[in-house]
């Protein structure tokens, strides 16, 4: 089996990318209104414990990722059980992910193009990708992201230069009170998309300098975040919180807005850009975690489920939904308790426990056998 290894600066920015992904697309936090640029500064804070957390899961075991550790916690035919739940869930949300993708493409760009054929062109391409490893993803993020902070820069600096954020929408700050905040926030803000990261924990095992990456992850966690944060605050600011509450993509419409001189003109190809790169890094980490699911349980090399798997997922997105209302509402709110929130915390803090439990007890014997 190849070794394969990634650098700190992809972790860096598949990290930023995937925390971007879905999440500037559809905009979160849009059920505070106004402050939901605050939803978002909380989600910053609960992102930040969330990494930690798992960081130190995978600090207890070093070099095994999440599969591997059920295992050391419970038995084999347990892990397989729980393996088969999770690269389900892996590759479902990576389903979910692209059909957000899909649907920007055909309501926004491609109008006429049929959704099936656009979510096939990338899920080919995230299958190719695959199929050639992770180092690969890792590269693609690393070379396009520096294109993404520029772009994400320009279009900020365009609607400001173009006069059309109005400080006035955000304000008065906290008009509503602190409950409505809290209600956006909590669980949803865990769920989605911090508590997504889970995804790495199968992807951490492939990195040399852990020590180093746990400082690089949280920056990655922080970064992320503040661009998200600007991201919502300048798309209440610039089309106010009854139109971005409406609107399918906010920030898409907001880049619309941009006109100087009527010469600097439909730039919304740099917010194109910026979801494709972030749907693109964040449907494949979560297939890359199915795939290694496989493995796993059947004990062959992942690459040979890559093309098969992503033409699987992309049946899987188009049947997901019936249209982009029902797979909103059920991506952020059905799913939340009923997958998201078990998936990505309380099995993880099950295994914590666990692994806790074991490590002690292998402390324990160790002493006793000193003495004897």
């Amino acid at each position: 089996m190849l070794t394969e290894k990634l650098s700190l600066t992809q972790i860096f920015t598949m990290i930023i990318n995937f925390l971007l992904g879905s999440s500037i697309v559809i905009g979160i936090g849009m059920e505070a209104k106004r402050d939901a640029w605050i939803v978002v500064l909380i989600g910053m804070i609960v992102g930040v414990i969330i990494i930690s957390f798992y960081l130190y899961l995978m600090s207890l075991l070093p070099g095994k990722n999440l599969y591997e550790m059920m295992e050391y916690c419970f038995s084999r035919k347990v892990a397989i059980t729980l393996a088969l739940v999770y690269l389900s869930y892996f590759i479902y949300v990576s389903a979910r992910v692209i059909r957000d993708f899909g649907e920007l493409i055909t309501s926004a760009i491609l109008p006429v193009t049929p959704i099936e054929f656009t979510i096939l062109a990338l899920m080919l391409v995230i299958g190719y990708i695959l199929y050639l490893g992770i180092e690969v993803l890792g590269r693609t993020a690393e070379i396009f992201s520096p294109y993404m902070f520029l772009f994400i820069i320009l279009l900020f600096i365009f609607l400001y230069a173009g006069d059309k954020i109005n400080l006035t929408n955000v304000q008065p700050v906290l008009s509503n009170g602190i409950k409505p905040i809290m209600k956006a926030a909590i669980p949803s803000i865990i769920a989605f998309p911090f508590g997504e990261l889970i995804a790495f924990t199968v992807i951490f095992a492939h990195i040399g300098e852990f020590k180093a990456t746990k400082k690089v992850a949280l920056i990655s966690v922080i970064v992320a975040s503040i661009i998200l944060l600007s991201s919502v605050f300048i798309i209440i600011a610039t089309l106010g919180e009854n139109t971005a509450m409406r609107a399918n993509f906010p920030l898409l419409i907001a880049a619309r807005l941009v006109s100087i001189g009527e010469f600097l003109e439909r730039i919304d190809v740099l917010v194109v850009f910026i979801m494709m790169l972030g749907i693109l890094i964040k449907s494949s980490v979560f297939l890359y975690g199915g795939l290694k699911g496989m493995e796993y349980v059947f004990r062959i090399p992942y690459r040979y489920f890559a093309m098969p798997v992503a033409c699987i997922t992309t049946m899987f997105s188009i049947f997901i939904s019936t249209d982009f209302s029902d797979h909103i509402v059920e991506g952020l709110n059905v799913d939340l308790f009923l997958v998201h929130v078990p998936l990505e915390l309380m099995v993880p803090i099950l295994i914590t426990f666990v692994l806790l439990i074991k490590k002690w007890k292998e402390q324990r014997d160790e002493k006793r056998g000193l003495k004897i």
